[in-house]
C-alpha cells in the first residue's frame, strides 16, 4: 500500500457502467472528446501535463454504475469551467498497480481485469490512472493505477 496526499482534478465526465460492456464504448468516447475538443488547454490552474482518468461515485462496486472523469491535476477547484467536473482525490491508502506494454494491446484494461479478481479491501471511493511521461510511448507505455482501499 502507498499513501497518497489529497489532490484536485478538473476534467470532463461521463456516467457509465461495466454492465453489458457499456464502459468499453463510453470511456473511449470520453478520451476521443478530450483530444478532439482540446480539453487540456481549457483547464485552469493546471499542475503539469499528466492526464488523470478517475473512477468515482460508485453506486456499489465495479459491477454497478460509476462516474469516469478525464482531466488534469489542478491547484484547487475554485474555477471549474462550465460543462467540466471538479474532483477531490481523498488522501489516504491506495494499492498501486502499473500497466506496462503497448497501449494498443489494452494493457490498462488487462490490468483492471487483474484488479477486479483480487481480494483487495476496496473502498470504492476514488480510483485513478495517471498517464504521465512514461505513458507517452504507445509501444512501451507505463500507466500507474491507484485503487482506494479501506484502512
Amino acid at each position: 500500500m502507498t499513501t497518497i496526499p489529497q489532490a484536485y482534478v478538473i476534467g470532463i465526465a461521463i456516467r457509465t457502467t461495466n454492465e453489458n460492456g457499456q464502459s468499453s464504448t463510453d470511456i473511449p468516447a470520453l478520451w476521443a472528446r478530450f483530444f478532439t475538443e482540446n480539453i487540456s488547454v481549457q483547464i485552469p490552474n493546471k499542475l503539469g501535463d499528466n492526464l488523470y482518468c478517475i473512477y468515482t461515485e460508485y453506486e456499489l462496486d465495479h459491477t454497478k454504475p460509476y462516474t469516469t472523469v478525464l482531466g488534469c491535476r489542478v491547484e484547487n477547484l475554485s474555477q471549474i469551467p462550465e460543462g467540466f467536473k471538479g474532483i477531490t482525490i481523498a488522501g489516504g491508502s491506495y494499492a498501486p498497480f502499473v500497466a506496462k506494454g503497448k497501449l494498443s494491446d489494452n494493457i490498462v484494461f488487462e490490468e483492471w481485469l487483474k484488479i477486479w479478481s483480487t481480494d483487495l479491501p476496496r473502498s470504492y471511493t476514488t480510483d485513478f490512472e495517471i498517464y504521465g511521461e512514461k505513458a507517452q510511448n504507445p509501444e512501451d507505455a507505463e500507466v500507474e493505477i491507484y485503487i482506494s482501499v479501506d484502512h
